[in-house]
Formats: C-alpha cells, sequence, structure tokens
C-alpha cells in the first residue's frame, strides 16, 4: 500500500519585537556590568567523533551540528523537526506531537540508531530505538550527528549512527527569561529558563509546559473526528564545576511527562491515552593527571515509564460502526545504566590515543497481568588512536570488544582517513567500520516470541567524502557517498498454523547513496542552505512474515530521494524571517515493493 505519493512540507515564521511568541528577560539583581573583554574567534570542535574534542576542519567522519541558536531563530519546538531537516536522515512519524516519532540514518533501522542526552543512552531496552515523540527543543545547546557505523566508540546500536544531545552550559553574568507562545489546535506553550556562571560555578535551567488539542493521527477524510489531545512538562538542568588544575565536574537532568490521546490506522478510538513519565541524570568528572593523561569518568542513567489505556468506544473507518473498543491496559518501565572510565594519553604531538573501559545495563519491567523483569548487562574495552600530521593530514583507528552476559562476544573496529589542504580550503574524508546491534530484551524473552538463541545483527559500513570552503568559509559544500551491509538482521516470522512468532536472524539488506549540502552566507542577515540525499535500499535475503520471500525489494517506508532548502533572512536585529521547505519521494508501506 502507498504511504504517499509525495510529501512536501514548507515552514515560515517571522518573529518582531512584541510579537508573539512574548519573551521576558530579566539579568540577576546586584550584579555590575561586565567589562567588555575582547573577543576571540575560536574553531568550532566536534567531541561526539572521536570522544575528545576535535576542530570541524580536523574531522574525518561525516559529521553535522544543529546548534541552539538554529533551533531558537526557527522556533523549533520539538528534537525531531529539527532532524528533518538534516542529511542521511529520514523521520517517521504516526500523527501530531506526542504519537510515535523514529529517526533511521542511511537506510538504517530506527534501531541502528544510538540516540545519547547528554551521554545518556536513551534507547529503549525493550524496543531498541529511541521515541523521539515528547523531546522538546528547550535548553539544548547543539545536537552532533554523527552518520555511519560508530560501535568502535559506542558500542550496540550504533550500526547506523549516532545522535548526540548536549544541553547548554551557563556562562556570563546571571540572567532569567520568560516566553509564551499560542498557535492553532488551540496550542498553549509557556516556560522559562534561568543560566549564568558565578566564579567557578556555571548553571543553567529551563522549565516548560505545552498543551494542544493538535489533531486524530486516523483520516479526517475517512470520518476520523476525535483529536489526538497532547500535554507536555519538560524540565532540565545543567550544573558545572570548575576544579583545581583544569579539572571538571558536570550534572545533568532532563525530565519529561507527556500524555497524548492515541488512534489506531483504521479505527478512530475515543478515550485512548498514552502516559509516558522520562528522567534522565548523568555525573561526568573529568581531571589532568599530567601534561599528558586526562582522564573522564561518566555515570549516567535513564529510568522511563510508559503507561497505556485503551479507549471505551471506537468507530471503525471502513464500516463506520461504532461500537465498544478492545479493553486494554500496559505499563512498562525500562531502565539504562551506563558507567564508563575514559583516559586520553598525549603519546607524542601528532598521536594522540584514547582507551576506555564501559559498563552498561539494561533493564525491562512488565507490570501487566504477568507480571515480568529482565536484564541484560554488558562489558566493554576500546582502543583508538588519532595522528595529526602538520593539520593536513588526519588519521584514526580503533578496535572495541564487548562481552554480553546472555549472548556471544562482539568486536568492532573502525579507521578513518582525511586530507585537507587549507590553501584552497578542500578536505577529503573517507572511513570504514564494522558494526553491530545486541538484541532487544523482547526479541530474547518476550513469552511466545523471543528467541534466546539469536545473535548479534552485524554491519560492514564504508563512505568517502569531499568538503569545500569557499569566499572566507561563506560558502561551505559537502559531497559525499556511502555503502552499508547489515547481516544477521532480525526479523519476526509467524507460522499461521499455529498462530505463532518468533524472532530470527534471516535477513541480509544493503544501502547505498549520495549526500550532497551546502550552506551561503550571502551577506550579512542573510543565508541559504540546502540538502539532498539519495538512498538506494535492497533486501539481499528475507523473509516477510508468514515466510515470504523478499529478494531484491526495496526497504518498506524509505523515500529514495530527499531534500530541503532554507533561507533566513534579518533586515533588523529584532525581525528575521525564515523559510524552511522539505521535500521527501515516494515511500511504500510495505515490504512487497
Amino acid at each position: 500500500m502507498r504511504a504517499g505519493n509525495r510529501y512536501r512540507s514548507a515552514l515560515f515564521s517571522m518573529c518582531a519585537f512584541l510579537s508573539f511568541p512574548v519573551i521576558w528577560s530579566v539579568t540577576a539583581f546586584g550584579e555590575e556590568p561586565a567589562e567588555i573583554e575582547p573577543v576571540i574567534e575560536t574553531r568550532e570542535v566536534v567531541i561526539s567523533a572521536t570522544k575528545t574534542p576535535v576542530p570541524v576542519s580536523h574531522l574525518t567522519s561525516a559529521v553535522e551540528v544543529i546548534r541552539g541558536e538554529e533551533l531558537e531563530q526557527k522556533k523549533i519546538k520539538m528534537v525531531v523537526d529539527a532532524l528533518r531537516l538534516a542529511q542521511g536522515m529520514a523521520v517517521f512519524s504516526n500523527g501530531g506531537p506526542g504519537t510515535s516519532a523514529s529517526v533511521r540514518i542511511r537506510g538504517a533501522s530506527d534501531t541502528h540508531t544510538l540516540v545519547l542526552i547528554d551521554g545518556v543512552i536513551v534507547n529503549s531496552p525493550t524496543l531498541g530505538s529511541y521515541d523521539f515523540a515528547n523531546l522538546t527543543t528547550e535548553n539544548i545547546e547543539r545536537i552532533e550527528i554523527l552518520r555511519g557505523a560508530q560501535s568502535m566508540l559506542y558500542g550496540s546500536d550504533a550500526m547506523g549512527g549516532v545522535i548526540n544531545i548536549i544541553t547548554k552550559k551557563g556562562s556570563g553574568v546571571p540572567t532569567a527569561n520568560a516566553f509564551m507562545e499560542y498557535g492553532s489546535f488551540a496550542s498553549l506553550r509557556e516556560g522559562g529558563q534561568v543560566s549564568g556562571a558565578k566564579g567557578p560555578v556555571d548553571f543553567s535551567m529551563s522549565l516548560s509546559r505545552w498543551d494542544t488539542s493538535s489533531f486524530s493521527a486516523a483520516n479526517y477524510r475517512r470520518g476520523a473526528t476525535e483529536r489526538d489531545g497532547f500535554h507536555n512538562w519538560q524540565a532540565s538542568a545543567r550544573l558545572g564545576f570548575a576544579l583545581p588544575k583544569d579539572g571538571r565536574l558536570d550534572f545533568t537532568m532532563r525530565w519529561y511527562n507527556a500524555d497524548v490521546n492515541t488512534d489506531d490506522t483504521n479505527r478512530d478510538v475515543f478515550g485512548s491515552k498514552n502516559s509516558t513519565n522520562n528522567l534522565i541524570l548523568s555525573g561526568s568528572y573529568e581531571q589532568p593527571l599530567t601534561n599528558w593523561w586526562s582522564q573522564k569518568l561518566t555515570v549516567a542513567q535513564a529510568d522511563e515509564r510508559d503507561n497505556f489505556v485503551s479507549g471505551p468506544v471506537q468507530k471503525d473507518l471502513q464500516t463506520g460502526i461504532v461500537g465498544p473498543a478492545f479493553a486494554f491496559t500496559s505499563s512498562i518501565g525500562v531502565l539504562n545504566r551506563r558507567v564508563e572510565w575514559q583516559h586520553n594519553f598525549q603519546v607524542a604531538k601528532p598521536l594522540l590515543i584514547t582507551a576506555g573501559y564501559q559498563f552498561r545495563e539494561e533493564q525491562g519491567d512488565n507490570a501487566d497481568i504477568a507480571p515480568s523483569s529482565k536484564r541484560i548487562a554488558s562489558n566493554a574495552g576500546f582502543a583508538q588512536a588519532q595522528v595529526n600530521v602538520f593539520d593536513r593530514l588526519f588519521v584514526t583507528g580503533g578496535v572495541r570488544q564487548d562481552s554480553y552476559n546472555v549472548f556471544s562476544d562482539a568486536t568492532t573496529y573502525r579507521t578513518t582517513a582525511g586530507i585537507l589542504v587549507p590553501e584552497t580550503g578542500t578536505k577529503f574524508r573517507g572511513s570504514y567500520a564494522t558494526g553491530y546491534r545486541a538484541p532487544t530484551i523482547n526479541q530474547l524473552f518476550f513469552p511466545g516470541f523471543g528467541n534466546p538463541n539469536l545473535k548479534p545483527e552485524k554491519s560492514q559500513s564504508m563512505d568517502a567524502g569531499i568538503d569545500q570552503s569557499l569566499f572566507g568559509d561563506r560558502l561551505q559544500l559537502s559531497a559525499g557517498y556511502f555503502w552499508n551491509h547489515f547481516n544477521d538482521l532480525i526479523q519476526t516470522l509467524c507460522d499461521p498454523s499455529f498462530f505463532a512468532c518468533v524472532a530470527n536472524n534471516v535477513s541480509q539488506v544493503r544501502t547505498q547513496g549520495w549526500e550532497l549540502g551546502f550552506k551561503y552566507a550571502v551577506m550579512e542577515g542573510l543565508a541559504l542552505r540546502g540538502q539532498y540525499t539519495y538512498t538506494l535500499t535492497r533486501v539481499i535475503s528475507g523473509l516477510d512474515l508468514t515466510g515470504g520471500v523478499l529478494d531484491g525489494r526495496r526497504l518498506p517506508r524509505w523515500p529514495i530521494d530527499q531534500a530541503s532548502l532554507g533561507f533566513t533572512y534579518q533586515p533588523i536585529q529584532p525581525v528575521r524571517v525564515n523559510l524552511d521547505y522539505r521535500f521527501v519521494g515516494a515511500r511504500n508501506n510495505n515490504a512487497n515493493n
């Protein structure tokens, strides 16, 4: 069944002084005006690509950074909406705000995208993916996106790539601000933030509330009438301490509590509601031990509880019949814990060695009629070498070993290389990596479905690209090719005669494509940006639910073509115009395409 021939979206926003949203800002009382300090121009660095700070111009991986300033200027409320405009990304959502939303990279599954919030793994231990349905953009400093297999540094779930969301660090004179917005579907959003620094302490905190009547995930044209209302509380905090001898202590917290009314594809269900409560905590301690040796200890935890209650009445959108709905409730809790101890050794000026140990624990519990609780634990060690020759040649290589308590070990490696020609602003880059994904708790243990004999999914990935800066870095161009091969993919196979379904390692899939992008600061106050992604997916060997052969088919719901184009114009300081256009090509909703 065709999900839709074409999907196009355009977003136009203009924010002017004294227009909605209304924003109040206050500087902390009793503060003296800060002395004007000389502006020091610094190079932007990315940490996620190597787990060490690396200037963007020296990166040998396909990386994209979405800054918090961009989110604020475009008035993007949901993180998933920001990711729609990034290269190589495909976003799948089931309705309005609060309904299920997943992100996939370069043709991989959503279970192959590892999502971190301040270093905390938030992928569900039971489902394998992260649901972006409730994550808003308040108090986010940056989103770092790594495309391609990253299992060597991050372990399981990173076969397609990594999305790392980082909370703002407070700086400068303490300030406070508040906002209020009102829009279509009776949407009301309000909140506030305080941030700043005093002596060795820096802090940022935010709190927001969003209520909207929204629209139905079921099709209005087929008679759906009930709106899927959404109510979301969101809070975040980051507290940092500068310690003697360049040490640092950081604590972060992000919490959200959300309720959304839900529908089925062919049924308008009245009163169904899903409630989610998620608490994400992390702490880290960094300390140089010598002038060539530093360490970082990270402790992180994500605790989520989902409760679902089905509505008492439903309307069948095919027949129009209104009647009682199937009564169903569920209460599922998941827990992610991670401890990582990383050491960096600057052996010589061109050589940096990184080595670390990671403990990861995943737990899922079901509080329904037959309560159960399952746990997966792993220990891992990794080592990485980075070579920088005269800021022109860059090479990285690393290996990782993961050991699990419920199935076989996994070994992954990755190597990258890049050449920078500063005279022309040209950089060539390439990488090759292996990856893996451990089976989820559901795939291993779910009654009547789980298979304790499952093996980890595996992958091989490579990419090559060129980045070009022109006109004093005002114009930035990028082009790249990627190729992925996935083995032992886990699929559900059903036997209709016994009404039984079991997870098995049965599939091989290959994806490849091109990524193009540009950013152009035309003049002061005027900027353009755009990207195009071509993704071709093929099932090398695979079966559908009932054992039908899928060899040679495309993956369901993956578009071949995706593109976006953005325009920003700021004629005067309080006025900014943003226009974003997004195109998504044809997508088929089943495997027989």
